[in-house]
């Protein structure tokens, strides 16, 4: 029996609660979580904005120790370091025939699969396949990767979901070439993930957008250059910072529609736009057809940071250990479990940075 933080239903309260995991089975892995990431998709789990089947373990950004192997691992062993993949790929779907492995067709069918089961003997699912949130986990073989050396595994886990999701926004969706002017909104775990990518791909100008005037500071650490208060006139603050033109890329990590209006209403003539926040199905963002000619914009969805895991965290482990990017400031709150529905709350507030479960 481990603890767990458990979602019983869609809307309802996390519960922290013991729950019995099975032996790994062949291709099945068991490890003990050193540290567990609350990403704004877990709350979008839990608030129905994101649907899988309930009741289940929430928590997919995340590392930590195999404590054992089912038949036929092999790429990883009992006491090896791993970071959890909560979007593996299959290899043979026609997305990841033509080499777009983040939008795999089967990514997510872990998900609907029976995890653990509670004291009582109810059936619980792995909400993003991983998991993540509690001492221990079970998990497919593909859901593993072996964890970059020298990198402590607290912080190796945010290489998980939003590290790889911001690298990936501003490296493979926006593809910011140096010089280049960079807009972001939107400054929590993706966002600061996001600004510190951006600085190393040698943007010029680096303006943060959130509505919280207490993480100017976190933003600039982070590699903003300026700082600007969300509100109904930013696009013309960010056309003020960029020479009356508007910012050359504009990453949106909030997922409402009044931000990624104002994310591609802050970029110039033939601007480009990615947009990694999550929002809701009936929340509608409107363009006039004039507006989308005349201006010869982009404006582009991302997945995972359009990410493959097994190629890019050995790249993201280099800017790591070479110090050009700096996991630790991420996180503004490390907690324990039961500690979640208040970093929940935090997110839903507009508050900190990254909130870490670490585990004992």
């Amino acid at each position: 029996m481990v603890r767990a933080a458990v979602l019983p239903a869609v809307g309802a309260p996390l519960e922290i609660t013991d729950i019995e995991l099975p032996e790994p089975g062949p291709g099945r892995v068991r490890v003990r979580l050193a540290a567990a990431g609350v990403c704004h998709s877990d709350l979008s789990l839990s608030n129905g904005t994101m649907r899988v089947p309930v009741p289940a373990v929430l928590g997919h950004e995340g590392a930590g120790t195999v404590v054992a192997v089912g038949e036929g691992v092999t790429h990883v062993a009992p006491g090896d370091g791993v970071v959890l993949n909560w979007a593996p790929y299959c290899g043979s779907c026609h997305h990841c025939g033509i080499g777009e492995v983040w939008l795999c067709a089967h990514a997510l069918s872990g998900a609907a699969g029976i995890h653990a089961r509670t004291a009582d003997g109810t059936e619980l699912h792995p909400g993003l396949n991983v998991a993540a949130f509690a001492q221990e986990t079970v998990v497919a073989a593909n859901c593993v990767l072996p964890a970059p050396d020298g990198i402590p595994l607290t912080d190796a886990a945010l290489l998980g979901c939003a590290v790889l999701t911001g690298y990936g926004a501003v490296h493979h969706s926006a593809r910011v070439r140096p010089g280049e002017s960079v807009v972001v909104f939107g400054i929590g775990g993706v966002g600061l993930a996001v600004l510190q990518s951006a600085r190393i791909a040698g943007a010029s100008k680096i303006i943060a957008v959130e509505v919280s005037p207490e993480k100017e500071e976190l933003a600039r650490r982070a590699g903003a250059t300026d700082y600007v208060i969300a509100s109904d006139i930013t696009p013309r603050a960010v056309r003020g910072l960029t020479g009356g033109q508007g910012a050359d890329v504009a990453i949106e990590c909030v997922g409402r529609p009044a931000s990624i209006r104002g994310a591609w209403d802050s970029t110039r003539r033939g601007g480009r736009t990615t947009v990694v926040g999550i929002g809701g199905k009936d929340q509608l963002v409107s363009f006039n057809a004039l507006e989308i000619f005349h201006w010869g914009r982009s404006l582009t969805g991302c997945v995972y940071g359009n990410s493959d895991p097994a190629r890019d965290l050995p790249v993201l482990a280099e800017h790591i250990l070479a110090s050009r990017f700096d996991l630790s400031m991420m996180v503004t709150e490390r907690i324990a479990l039961d500690g979640i529905p208040a970093a929940f709350d935090n997110m839903i507030a507009g508050k900190g940075g990254r909130a870490l479960v670490v585990f004992q």
